[in-house]
């Protein structure tokens, strides 16, 4: 049963996963995997068959507790799993999957995407459905779930992921283990292995954990010196950060572009230039733990809601750090896509376009449309409210549409109609600001921040 349109081969509508429980041992110089996956999980509808999704690497073992006779198949994309008996809607299912390969990246529409080595480590970037190449799951961004990852390999190295993390030495090589209690897609999962050096840096009430390459130790001190100021700046725009930990990876490897996974930003040694040449990426990147990690997406074709938010992100840093103000970026963007073909919807642009930088880009400006609407402090009480409401779990176009008209007392759906399902480029909102870049009128309200 097919959960969403965008991704029609991925996941399963019947099921829902509470909780993965992942043991790995991984060689890293022969890129071997050998795992145990235990999942938990839910059925959503009455169904005799659990398909997960799998790609690449092959199951020699399934197990389903309290269901000796049930059986499985795997075909190039699925694992398939036959129930001797029908699970009714509610019922609870524990499935264990023994599984082994040499993981590599899947390729799709979106480029080769999963497990991928470099040059002397590794990297999971999986968004959309990467998850898939090491480990089975229901891939869809709305079937959320907590993790505990155990990962045995070579001790030269650090493997980072989302969690509390604890190490151990087992025959010669190190055990990491990660336990993620905050309810994360599959595609937000991550493993990241390196040669890396590994830095505390506070990030006001956060924690924050630098892993980078020695070599490239000035350029990171350099780039990514903002990072507390950048978080407050978030925090007092958006509410509380979701988790008690943020943790950034450098790449010795250049990446195409940086990532974003659950409690984490990744970026390749190409995006950290000792000049903070690329800080918008940053910002954009720590934007996604509140826009897309932490309110997710109940279906890919409101991609905008995280992409435009996150964009928008670096508009606000931007401003709140003595660079061009919001308004001033919103009228350079408008301009810019005023000339620029006009055949994209942003509200469902798609699977083949939905990573098109129009939708970040038009997504963000449908969010200043908004502002210059309603001015500065309901905006920024709707963001935190969207932040709240739907913190931990999904959300669509409609909700947004809904609490941005319920936070503000105005009719906001047919300005959002305009920006998110109409080709032409609507104008900006007349507003008190000038055409000249200039200064949003009113500071980012502050917010406390609760104890934790």
């Amino acid at each position: 049963m097919n959960a969403d349109d965008y991704v029609p081969q991925s996941g399963d509508a019947a099921i829902s996963v509470d909780h993965y429980d992942l043991d790995l041992d991984y060689k890293l110089s022969t890129n071997r995997l050998s795992a145990t996956a235990v999942i938990l999980g839910t059925a959503t509808a009455a169904t005799k068959v659990v398909s997960l999704d799998l790609v690449g690497v092959r199951a020699s073992r399934v197990r389903v507790r309290d269901d000796a006779a049930a059986t499985y198949r795997q075909s190039d994309r699925k694992l398939r799993i036959s129930l001797s008996k029908p699970l009714a809607v509610g019922d609870a299912f524990e499935i264990t999957v023994a599984y082994a390969g040499a993981p590599r990246p899947r390729r799709t529409r979106w480029g080769t995407i999963g497990w991928e080595e470099l040059e002397d480590g590794l990297l999971v970037a999986s968004q959309p459905t990467g998850a898939p190449t090491w480990f089975p799951c229901n891939d869809l961004p709305s079937d959320k779930a907590t993790f505990r990852i155990t990962i045995t390999t070579d001790p030269a190295y650090a493997v980072v992921s989302a969690g509390a993390v604890t190490r151990s030495t087992v025959r010669g090589r190190t055990r990491w283990e990660f336990a993620n209690d905050v309810p994360t897609p599959p595609y937000l999962v991550t493993i990241q292995i390196g040669r890396y050096t590994e830095e505390a840096v506070p990030l006001g009430e956060v924690a924050g954990r630098l892993y980078y390459p020695r070599r490239l130790a000035a350029r990171v001190h350099a780039d990514l010196a903002d990072l507390p100021a950048m978080m407050a700046t978030f925090e007092n725009a958006f509410g509380p950060y979701a988790q008690s930990e943020y943790r950034v990876v450098v790449t010795a490897d250049d990446l195409e572009i940086p990532l974003e996974a659950q409690g984490m930003g990744i970026f390749g040694a190409n995006h950290i230039d000792g000049a903070k040449g690329l800080e918008r990426l940053v910002a954009h990147e720590l934007a996604h733990q509140w826009f897309g990690n932490s309110v997710g997406l109940a279906q890919w074709r409101d991609i905008w809601l995280n992409e435009g938010f996150a964009c928008y992100a670096e508009w606000i840093w931007s401003e709140a750090s003595g660079g061009p103000s919001a308004h001033a970026k919103a009228l350079a963007h408008h301009q810019n896509l005023s000339g620029l073909t006009k055949d994209l919807i942003i509200g469902d642009p798609g699977p083949d376009d939905m990573f098109d930088d129009r939708v970040y880009k038009r997504g963000a400006l449908a969010l200043h449309a908004v502002r210059l609407t309603i001015g500065d402090g309901p905006f920024f009480a709707l963001l935190r409210a969207w932040t709240q409401r739907f913190g931990g779990r999904t959300a669509t176009t409609a909700d947004f549409v809904a609490l941005a008209e319920e936070v503000s007392g105005m009719p906001l759906a047919g300005l959002l109609r305009g920006w998110l399902d109409e080709r032409r480029l609507p104008a900006l909102p007349s507003s008190t600001f000038a055409d000249a870049p200039a200064p949003l009128t009113e500071p980012l309200p502050r917010v406390e921040r609760p104890l934790r």
